[in-house]
């Protein structure tokens, strides 16, 4: 089910990156171009940390899924920008699967 949610998501970004920026967020975000898709992604990142702060003394954790939900969101439409989609991150995710996390990082710096 998350994966179909994923690529519904990526088709539904992919449409509204033709539409007018004034009908649609997305648009108006791939408008105005990268580094404002990165701006964003920057301020998600920083309002999840903080969320995942205040969540470690709560047991209600809503507002960090928000916060991530926002975060996941805004990556797409960057990955949307260059041309790439979530099937991408996932390949990578699978081709990772099987290995130690110590031996993938080993393997980035050869």
């Amino acid at each position: 089910m998350s994966t179909d949610i994923l690529t519904e998501l990526a088709k539904t970004l992919e449409q509204r990156k033709l539409a007018s920026s004034d009908s649609s967020y997305v648009a108006s975000l791939h408008a105005k171009g990268l580094n404002k898709i990165l701006e964003k992604v920057g301020e998600e990142s920083i309002e999840t940390i903080l969320a995942a702060k205040d969540a470690i003394n709560s047991d209600d954790k809503t507002h960090l899924v928000y916060e991530t939900a926002d975060l996941w969101f805004h990556t797409l439409v960057m990955l949307s920008h260059l041309d790439l989609g979530p099937e991408d991150v996932l390949n990578e995710l699978a081709r990772r699967f099987n290995l130690s996390g110590l031996e993938e990082k080993a393997s980035r710096s050869q």
